[in-house]
């Protein structure tokens, strides 16, 4: 009855996917859409800073190895620090802004300076997750803003979950970072489970609006060892209130044994030292194929007998909806959680030209980002082809941010549209930009 009632809540939400794996026996303890296909958004970053500590081990980079910012780097669509084109930053803080900033810009950087270029980086981020054992993942950048192509499952998000802590426990105490302080600014840990969930030392946290909020989290306690996947989440609140759902419910069902092996074969990778290209960049060595005694927690999480061992657990533990109940939201709430998530609401990185409908000017980027999401639920289908997008002004020495639309064929259009916006109470107004 209760796996019933689980299911029936995911299908409500065609995003939600969840998994929670003992770390100490590769165990599935849930699953829930394990394999369905999902975009990751910035649990890319988990792949990138792989390919950064593994780079670290073989000592082909060092902690103050210095990665420039190219152009293309620096125009990366936020969330990121804003460096300029030209100036540099130090392996230790580009770890350090992806754990906690989600810099993309800084993602960008790390590819390009790893692999030569950012599709080198992404063909090589790819060709490592296959030989993890993640055979759904499809990686077209180092940080996870929107590509139709990059996609993974929650079942290879909880094998890199894994691999992270076992193959690299000398530097995945980055991920328990809880801010990081660059060039005169603090910027705090998107992930605000860690220090409020007893035992969780990480990992990740991704947003994007074709993702949904998602959060891959590492938690021991009591002897006790998980890591939780949970995807598609409507708003970062019900997200976080769902993994600390699960990871109370499933917590107790790990085991307190085992731990003495890798649950993520790491012989299956056998990387060759790197050469040195021409501009400063390191070109990542191909990878070779898993050798047949690698034990990749897919090909454990996918046997028959443990999922129909798991399903009868899930009848007998707590049994945490997949997603609370949509809650309404003021626009400043919706700020905090965008503040808590890798956004990208923008799905081009340039601003529509023509006639645009603007709905708000907010003196933060987040609170134009909130009131455009609120907008586009309110709204319902009327600005269903239009495009969200903010725009930046100063007026009598403030900076102010636009919530505009764009996309629209005509001024006619662009003023119907708002016609029926304000039909629902959604105060507008049409201009040409």
């Amino acid at each position: 009855m209760l796996v019933l009632a689980q299911t029936q809540g995911a299908s409500a939400n065609p995003k939600y996917a969840a998994m929670v794996i003992d770390a100490k026996t590769g165990r599935v303890l849930f699953a829930r859409n394990a394999d369905a296909p999902r975009y990751p958004a910035s649990l890319t970053k988990m792949m990138t800073l792989y390919m950064v500590f593994e780079a670290l081990a073989n000592g082909h980079i060092s902690k103050s190895s210095r990665i420039t910012i190219s152009r293309n780097a620096a125009a990366e669509q936020p969330s990121k620090l804003g460096l300029e084109p030209g100036s540099t930053i130090t392996v230790e803080n580009a770890i350090l802004a992806l754990v906690t900033k989600s810099a993309n810009d800084v993602a960008t950087a790390v590819g390009e300076f790893l692999g030569g270029s950012e599709s080198g980086f992404a063909r090589a981020m790819t060709q490592k997750a296959h030989a993890l054992g993640m055979r759904s993942t499809t990686f077209r950048n180092a940080h996870g803003l929107p590509n139709s192509a990059q996609r993974t499952t929650a079942r290879d998000m909880a094998t890199l979950g894994l691999a992270l802590r076992e193959h690299f426990p000398q530097y995945y105490g980055y991920f328990s970072t809880r801010s990081f302080s660059y060039a005169g600014r603090n910027y705090g840990n998107h992930n605000r489970l860690l220090g409020r969930v007893r035992g969780m030392d990480g990992i990740k946290t991704g947003y994007t609006r074709a993702s949904g909020f998602n959060l891959v989290s590492s938690v021991e306690s009591d002897g006790r060892s998980i890591v939780a996947v949970v995807m598609g989440g409507r708003t970062a609140a019900s997200r976080n209130e769902h993994m600390a759902e699960i990871i109370s419910a499933y917590m107790p069902r790990a085991s307190r044994r085992g731990g003495g092996g890798v649950v993520v074969a790491r012989n299956a990778i056998a990387p060759t030292r790197p050469a040195v290209a021409s501009a400063g960049a390191i070109i990542l060595p191909s990878v070779n194929p898993p050798t047949p005694d690698a034990r990749p927690v897919h090909s454990i999480a996918r046997d028959e007998s443990t999922q129909t061992t798991t399903e009868v657990e899930v009848a007998y533990a707590p049994a945490p909806q997949p997603f609370p109940a949509a809650r309404h939201s003021t626009a400043a709430q919706e700020a905090e959680e965008i503040a808590q998530g890798d956004i990208d609401m923008v799905e081009t990185s340039s601003i529509p030209d023509g006639w645009v409908v603007q709905v708000a000017s907010l003196t933060s980027e987040a609170e134009a980002r909130a009131f455009l999401e609120n907008t586009s639920s309110r709204a319902g289908g009327i600005l269903s082809g239009a495009v969200p997008f903010t725009q930046q002004f100063t007026k009598d020495g403030t900076l102010y941010w636009r919530a505009r639309y764009g996309g629209f064929s005509s001024k006619n259009a662009a003023w119907d549209a708002c016609g029926r916006l304000k039909g629902r109470d959604i105060a507008c107004y049409a201009t040409e930009q």
